[in-house]
């Protein structure tokens, strides 16, 4: 479904490729991009959204930071290819985002 950039279509549940544990679709407006977790995602875009990567390698959360503007994120670099992304921290939700990790992550 490259190209496609519908939020129903992006925000949906899904199995962590790293974990295996069931992860539930957001319901504040937004999607979740990676698994709250283990924090892996999975190499789909090129552009936020797009679902038009064909690379689909684990992307490994590495760091943490603020942003002014966005709040906290994760840097996530793919294991195959080396791309590398910001994601939103979920804070919020059925299924916040693991602090623990979080807190590991700030440490780097």
């Amino acid at each position: 479904m490259a190209g496609m950039k519908s939020k129903e279509y992006e925000n949906t549940g899904f199995t962590c490729r790293n974990c295996s544990n069931e992860v539930l679709p957001l319901e504040n407006g937004s999607y979740r991009n990676h698994c709250p977790f283990c924090l892996y995602s999975l190499h789909v875009d090129v552009e936020p959204g797009d679902r038009a990567s064909d690379c689909f390698g684990l992307m490994e959360p590495v760091s943490v930071a603020y942003n002014t503007q966005k709040g906290w994120q994760i840097l996530h670099r793919c294991v195959k290819c080396c791309f590398t992304r910001n994601n939103i921290v979920a804070e919020d939700g059925r299924q916040p985002d693991d602090f623990g990790l979080i807190l590991k992550l700030s440490a780097n």
